[in-house]
């Protein structure tokens, strides 16, 4: 399920409960050399930060549509499906902790498989490795279906439903990110990623998460099966309206495996594109920053939101919403983040691209306080609101950031090291999150993730500042 992303940016959504902000995506390289059946547009200079001037806008093209429209698809299962997880559970358990275990089966893989899968984007078609991932997918939800249609679904088997249901979000949210700079004109990132992240959020929060409460209503089986006929219906849009072959060039003089009939050697390359990755990303002045923040921010958001369906659902519970209810919640964070990725490039060239990244992330942080001191439905739609907006201008401009500075052979690699340092720490934070909640109480877990939250947006806003940006982004154009 895709997410988000709280620190720099969120995407994917696992199976979070809804009303929770996405994660936060980390450092994604860009522009790879493929062609989707129209040329690759000429790459324009592209001011550092700021832009004074507004470029010439071109089309973004049918390819990017047959994208958008797969993204759409498979988010609408993702909202449904990161509503429904949680919901199901607490029809099996009402353990803080064993609810918690579907955040971290959820996000273990990103810090299993992340890095190879990485490299795996760089070295496969994309646009296959995408349709790859949401079949076996949607074969997966259409066994979750028979299993609750036949009253067999036990905790048990929705943690294993849950965990690798993540391990094909790990290869088809690369596959995903590491495809879009071969898509658009360079200059266009921003309205494309905009475009994505828009979509995303209205996907999974203002469909998916309504419909899952509607068709609980009708049986689980009925929602596991619609996220099933989703995630099929989202590859084939893929596989038939997106033409061409969208493999990265390489230009990585270093450590591009070249054709062997040793699978040691071919081994031995895999690796070391594997550490070339991870070494640029861990010596970068801006994404290294960047990324640590992010972990430590889904490191805390995680925890707060494992166990958030437990403060929001039940009669005993402060918020005492229903369970058809509770997906109400993240009607007003789509709504918001509709407007945020209309308005993100506005923004960012009003304010600047770190002065609106970091304010954003630490207003976020703070409206987590709200369904602590003001436990109303209303009161914490409101404050969804205001985070879907605010988090998805922060998203764009990280994420188009992130593409500007990396080496466009090392997208995969780069995205795969960065969300197993970002997301790698989710697991973490959702065991230790239901843990906290048992023994001290959801109160204290809550008030934990904010102060934790807060120390990581000042160590961003203190390690990268616009002039670290701008020296990031010559050192990239000097780049051979």
């Amino acid at each position: 399920m895709s997410a988000a992303e709280t620190v720099v940016e969120r995407g994917p959504v696992s199976p979070e409960p809804s009303g929770s902000p996405v994660p936060q995506e980390p450092p994604v390289s860009p522009e790879p050399s493929v062609s989707p059946e129209r040329p690759v547009p000429p790459q324009p200079t592209e001011p550092s930060v700021s832009p004074e001037t507004t470029p010439t806008r071109r089309p973004l093209g049918r390819p990017f549509a047959a994208q958008l429209t797969s993204t759409g698809l498979a988010n609408l299962g993702d909202g449904v499906l990161g509503t429904l997880a949680p919901l199901v559970a607490l029809t099996l358990t009402t353990s803080p902790a064993q609810i918690s275990l579907l955040q971290a089966a959820a996000w273990l893989p990103w810090l299993v498989l992340g890095i190879v899968a990485g490299a795996v984007v760089d070295r496969l078609d994309r646009r296959t490795v995408q349709v790859v991932s949401l079949l076996v997918r949607a074969t997966l939800l259409a066994t979750g279906a028979w299993l609750a249609a036949t009253d067999r679904l036990s905790m048990t088997s929705l943690l294993v439903l849950v965990l690798v249901y993540g391990v094909t979000e790990v290869f088809a949210d690369l596959g995903a990110t590491a495809i879009v700079p071969a898509l658009v004109p360079r200059d266009r990132l921003s309205a494309a990623n905009g475009r994505i992240l828009g979509v995303q959020q209205v996907a999974n929060a203002f469909v998916g998460a309504p419909l899952a409460g509607a068709l609980l209503a009708i049986g689980a089986g009925v929602a596991f099966g619609t996220s099933a006929g989703l995630a099929a219906l989202a590859a084939v849009v893929l596989a038939v309206g997106l033409r061409g072959r969208f493999r990265a060039e390489a230009t990585s003089t270093r450590t591009t495996a070249q054709p062997t009939s040793s699978p040691a050697r071919a081994l031995r390359a895999g690796l070391g594109q594997v550490r070339e990755g991870l070494a640029f990303l861990l010596h970068h002045p801006v994404l290294r920053p960047l990324t640590i923040t992010s972990a430590v921010l889904n490191m805390a958001s995680t925890a707060y939101f494992a166990v958030f369906v437990l403060w929001a659902v039940g009669p005993g519970s402060p918020m005492g919403l229903t369970p058809q209810q509770f997906p109400l919640l993240t009607l007003g964070l789509a709504a918001g983040a509709v407007v945020g990725s209309l308005l993100a490039e506005k923004v960012q060239n009003r304010f600047g691209e770190m002065p609106t990244l970091v304010t954003t992330l630490t207003v976020n942080v703070l409206l987590l306080l709200v369904p602590l001191l003001w436990p109303s439905g209303w009161a914490v739609a409101g404050a969804l609101t205001v985070v879907g907006f605010l988090n998805t201008i922060g998203n764009v401009v990280s994420m188009s950031l992130r593409q500007r500075i990396s080496p466009s052979a090392m997208l995969g690699r780069i995205g795969g090291a960065g969300r197993t340092l970002s997301y790698g720490l989710m697991p973490v934070g959702a065991l230790v999150g239901g843990l906290v909640a048992e023994r001290w109480g959801l109160p204290t877990t809550f008030v934990g993730a904010v102060v934790v939250s807060l120390v990581a947006c000042g160590y961003v806003a203190a390690r990268v500042r616009t002039s670290t940006v701008r020296d990031a982004e010559r050192a990239h154009d000097e780049r051979p």
